[in-house]
C-alpha cells in the first residue's frame, strides 16, 4: 500500500491567473461536458470547475473539467481537450483520463489551509472540505484533482463516493457483472457460441487437456476427471492429468493427505520423457512414506528410461509472498513516490536495497536449476509447495518458458497463464485485493512473473512473438474488472458466482460461461485490431529460423552430446542471441562457477556447471531452450513498467522506444517490399507486362509496430515518441526534473548492479 508523502514546501503564487481563467469559462459557458459510458455504468457523483494538475506544485499547470464518479470508474473530463497524440494506446473502454475504481490502492484528501490529510476508506466520514483529492493507482499512476474553484460540498462528495465505490462489499457488486449481462442481452442477435472465437484454450475441459498431452509426447499420462464438479479438492479444476499408472480409486483415497487435497498434477512434458509435476505439502508429515511409495513409482513409470523423480520444495528456497509483498512496495515508492536523487549511486542502491531485483533473480535461478534436471539430468522433477497456489505457478511457469518455444508466442503464453494460473487455482481475487479486505493477503506474484519474463526476453528479443507493450498491457488488464480471468480465488470460485450471475441475469442454462463473462484473451474488447499490433514482436524468430555466428547464416539445431572440456569462443555480441554488445565471456561464467581466463576446465565441475557451460558456449536456438544469464549485472529494472508514468523519465524522441521504432519501420518495409516482388514475380509469370501499382491495398492485419507509407506518399516524420511509448504520461504526478544530473545515465540504459552479499558468491 503507498504511503502517504507530504510533500515539500514551494513557491506558491497568489495572483489571479489561474481564477481569470475561470471567471473566462463562467462568462462563456463551455459546450456541455458528458461522460462517455458503458452499458450499465452510472455517474454515482460529480464536481465542476476540478483542475487536475500536471505538475508536483498544485498551483501550477493543468486542466480544467469535470471530475465523475460512476459504478466503474473515476473519469476526469477536460472542459478543453487538448489534442490526442496518434501514438498511443487507445482503450475502447477507458479514456485517457479515467481510472477503474479496482485500480485505486488509495484514496487520499487533503485540506491544505487546515494541514489535514486523510486517508479515506468505505463509509467514512469526512470532518473537513477538501482542496486537493490524490489517487493512488496500483499501475503505479498518481493523480491529484484540485478543487480550490469547486464547490466545497460538492467536493467532499465526489470524494466520499470515490472511496465507497472502490471498496465493494462483495464480488458481485464489482461493475464487470452488470456490464457482462448487459453486454450478454444487447448483442444477443450477432452472437455465435463459439467460444468468443477465442484461440486461446481455456483448460476446462477434457480437450485442452488432451491436446496439450498429445503435443507434449506425454503418452504416459491421462486426464482424469474425479474432480468433476470439485468432488476432491475445491482449488484444483475438474479435469487433472495423472500418471496412467494410478486408478482414480487411488487418488481419491489418498487425496487425503494434501493439503487442501492438491495431489500431484502434470503441468508438462520434456521430449526425452521427464515430466514436470506440482503438487502441494503433504498434511501429515506421518504419511510422507506412504505418499512417496504410491505417487513416486506411478511419475517413475511414465518416464521412459525409468529415470528417478527429484522433488524441490519451493517454501524452504524462496522468498515467501509476505517478502515479495515488502520488496514492491519498497520499489514502488522509490520510483513512484519519492524524488529521484542526484547522485546515481544513492538511486540505484536505493533500487538494490528494496531487494525486488534480487527476488527476480532467485526464481530466475531456481527456474533455471529446474531446467537442467529436465533436459540435462532427463530426470522428472515435483514442484512442492505448501498449498501449491503461489510459487509453484512461478517456477512451474518460468520453467516451461524456458523449454518450451511454444509458450514464447502469443497464444501459447496466453494458453501458460491460463493452465499454470487460472485453472491451477492461484488466488488472484486475494492477492490483487480487489475487494480490499485483507492486506495481509495481497502479493503482487503475477507482476513477480511477468518482470521475470521480461528479464528473459530483455535478453534474447528476439525469441519471442510479443513485446513488453503486450506484458504492461497484461498487468494492467488485472485492474479492470470486466473479464474473468484475474476475479476469482480458483476455478470453483468462478463456476459458483458465474452460475449465480447467469440466474441472476436471465441466462440459459447450459450457456458457455465464456460467452456471456469472457477472459482478458479477448484483446478486441480493449483494443483496435490496429493497437494490437503493438503486442507482436517484429524481430521475432519464427520456426525453423536461422541463427547468426561469426556472420555466417546457419541452421541450428540443439542436439545432445557430451560436454566438452573446453568452450569454443564466439564474439559475445552474438552468442546465444543475446542483446548487447558488452563482452561478458567472464561474467557467464560466474554463473556456472569461477571461470579462468583462458575458458580451460574447471577443477572438480559438477554436472549441472558442465551443462550450463556447453550450453552457453553455443550460439542458442531461439526456438529451442533458452537459458537467461543470471548475474546481478544482467538484470535491469523494467523501465516500462515502473517509470512510465514518471515524467521526468520519458525521454522525448530518445530511449530504447525510439531505435526500436526505427527497426520496426525497416522490417515492416521489407516485407511490404517482399510483398510487392511476388506480386511483380506473379504478374510476369501471368504473361502481364504491367507492373503492380505500389500504393495497392495491403491486410491492415500487420505484424509491426508501424505501418510503412507507400513509396509513393512524400516522407514524413515519425509521430511523437517518448521512451514511454506506447503509454501516455500526461495528468499524473511529476516532480522536479532530473536532466543533466548523473540520474540521466541510468534512464539511457544503464544496468542494475546487485552486490548482495548472499548473491555474490552464487554459482547460478
Amino acid at each position: 500500500m503507498f504511503s502517504v508523502k507530504p510533500t515539500k514546501p514551494t513557491f506558491r503564487s497568489y495572483l489571479p491567473p489561474v481564477q481569470t481563467d475561470v471567471k473566462k469559462t463562467i462568462e462563456s459557458p463551455p459546450k456541455k461536458v458528458e461522460p462517455k459510458l458503458l452499458q450499465g455504468e452510472i455517474v454515482v457523483n460529480e464536481v465542476n470547475f476540478v483542475r487536475k494538475c500536471l505538475s508536483a506544485d498544485s498551483s501550477q499547470e493543468g486542466l480544467w473539467g469535470k471530475l465523475i464518479c460512476t459504478n466503474f470508474k473515476v473519469s476526469f473530463i477536460p472542459t478543453d481537450p487538448p489534442s490526442e497524440q496518434k501514438s498511443h494506446l487507445s482503450h475502447l473502454l477507458l479514456g485517457l483520463h479515467d481510472i477503474p475504481l479496482t485500480c485505486l490502492e488509495q484514496v487520499v484528501t487533503v485540506n491544505d489551509t487546515k494541514g489535514k490529510k486523510k486517508v479515506l476508506g468505505s463509509n467514512q466520514k469526512l470532518k473537513f472540505n477538501p482542496t486537493e483529492l490524490i489517487l493512488y493507482c496500483k499501475d503505479l499512476r498518481i493523480i491529484r484533482f484540485c478543487f480550490v474553484e469547486a464547490g466545497p460540498e460538492s467536493a467532499k462528495k465526489v470524494c466520499l463516493a470515490i472511496a465507497h465505490y472502490s471498496h465493494p462489499a462483495d464480488l458481485p457488486l464489482l461493475f464487470g457483472f452488470e456490464y457482462q449481462g448487459r453486454r450478454y442481452h444487447d448483442s444477443k442477435g450477432q452472437r455465435v457460441n463459439d467460444r468468443g472465437g477465442l484461440r486461446t484454450p481455456i483448460f476446462d475441459r477434457p480437450s485442452d487437456w488432451d491436446r496439450e498431452i498429445k503435443r507434449t509426447g506425454a503418452s504416459e499420462w491421462r486426464v482424469c476427471s474425479i474432480n468433476e464438479n470439485y468432488a476432491i479438492s475445491p482449488s484444483l479444476p475438474e479435469h487433472i492429468v495423472v500418471p496412467v499408472s494410478l486408478a482414480d480409486q487411488d487418488l481419491k483415497q489418498n487425496s487425503i493427505y494434501f493439503m487442501n487435497q492438491r495431489i500431484p498434477v502434470w503441468c508438462w512434458n520434456h521430449p526425452n520423457g521427464s515430466a514436470l509435476v506440482r503438487m502441494a505439502s503433504i498434511a501429515d508429515p506421518l504419511q510422507q512414506r506412504r505418499i512417496d511409495q504410491r505417487f513416486i513409482p506411478a511419475i517413475t513409470k511414465s518416464h521412459p528410461q525409468r529415470s528417478e523423480v527429484i522433488r524441490s520444495d519451493l517454501d524452504k528456497c524462496l522468498p515467501n509472498i509476505q517478502d515479495l509483498q515488502s520488496a514492491f512496495i519498497k520499489i514502488r515508492h522509490i520510483c513512484v513516490i519519492d524524488s529521484f536523487e542526484e547522485s546515481e549511486e544513492r538511486w540505484l542502491s536505493s533500487i538494490e536495497n528494496t531487494r525486488w531485483l534480487e527476488y527476480v533473480r532467485a526464481f530466475l535461478k531456481h527456474s533455471a536449476e529446474m531446467v537442467y534436471l529436465l533436459d540435462g539430468k532427463n530426470t522428472s522433477v515435483i514442484l512442492q509447495e505448501e498449498e501449491d497456489r503461489d510459487l509453484n505457478c512461478v517456477v512451474s511457469s518460468l520453467v516451461q518458458l524456458m523449454l518450451d518455444p511454444h509458450y514464447r508466442s502469443l497464444v501459447g503464453f496466453q494458453s501458460l497463464v491460463q493452465k499454470e494460473w487460472v485453472m491451477a487455482g492461484h488466488r488472484f481475487l486475494d492477492r490483487c485485493n480487489h475487494l480490499k479486505k485483507n492486506d495481509k493477503d495481497e502479493s503482487p506474484l503475477f507482476m513477480l512473473f511477468l518482470d521475470c519474463v521480461w528479464q528473459v526476453m530483455n535478453q534474447y528479443p528476439a525469441a519471442f512473438e510479443f513485446t513488453e507493450t503486450y506484458l504492461t498491457v497484461l498487468s494492467d488488464s488485472m485492474w479492470i474488472p470486466l473479464f474473468s480471468t484475474f476475479l476469482f480465488n480458483s476455478p470453483k470460485q468462478r463456476a459458483q458466482y458465474l452460475m449465480d450471475f447467469a440466474k441472476n441475469k436471465a441466462i440459459p442454462q447450459g450457456e458457455d460461461q465464456l460467452v456471456y463473462f469472457p477472459p482478458v484473451w479477448d484483446w478486441s474488447q480493449q483494443y483496435s485490431t490496429a493497437d494490437q499490433t503493438l503486442f507482436n514482436n517484429p524481430m521475432f524468430v519464427g520456426k525453423g529460423a536461422a541463427c547468426v555466428q561469426n556472420g555466417e547464416v546457419k541452421t541450428f539445431r540443439r542436439t545432445k552430446k557430451t560436454y566438452s572440456a573446453t568452450v569454443r569462443g564466439t564474439h559475445a555480441s552474438l552468442r546465444n542471441g543475446q542483446k548487447g554488445g558488452e563482452d561478458s565471456l567472464a561474467r557467464r561464467g560466474s554463473l556456472l562457477s569461477e571461470l579462468k581466463p583462458d575458458f580451460s576446465l574447471v577443477k572438480d565441475e559438477s554436472p549441472s556447471e558442465r551443462f550450463f557451460r556447453d550450453w552457453f558456449s553455443r550460439p542458442a536456438d531461439q526456438q529451442s531452450l533458452l537459458i537467461p544469464l543470471l548475474i546481478p549485472s544482467h538484470l535491469a529494472l523494467w523501465k516500462l513498467y515502473f517509470l512510465r508514468w514518471v515524467p521526468e523519465a520519458c525521454i522525448f524522441k530518445g530511449g530504447p522506444i525510439t531505435a526500436y521504432h526505427k527497426l520496426s519501420q525497416l522490417v515492416d518495409e521489407i516485407e511490404i517490399l517482399q510483398s510487392h516482388l511476388r506480386q511483380y514475380k506473379g504478374t510476369r509469370e501471368s504473361g502481364s507486362t504491367q507492373l503492380p501499382g505500389l500504393s495497392g491495398p495491403f491486410s491492415s492485419q500487420r505484424r509491426m509496430y508501424f505501418k510503412a507509407s507507400s513509396l509513393q506518399d512524400p516522407p514524413s516524420p515519425p509521430d511523437f515518441l517518448t521512451s514511454s511509448f506506447p503509454f501516455t504520461p500526461s495528468g499524473n504526478l511529476c516532480r522536479r526534473s532530473t536532466y543533466g544530473t548523473p540520474i540521466s545515465k541510468f534512464l539511457n540504459g544503464a544496468r542494475i548492479w546487485l552486490s548482495t552479499e548472499t548473491l555474490d558468491n552464487d554459482p547460478l
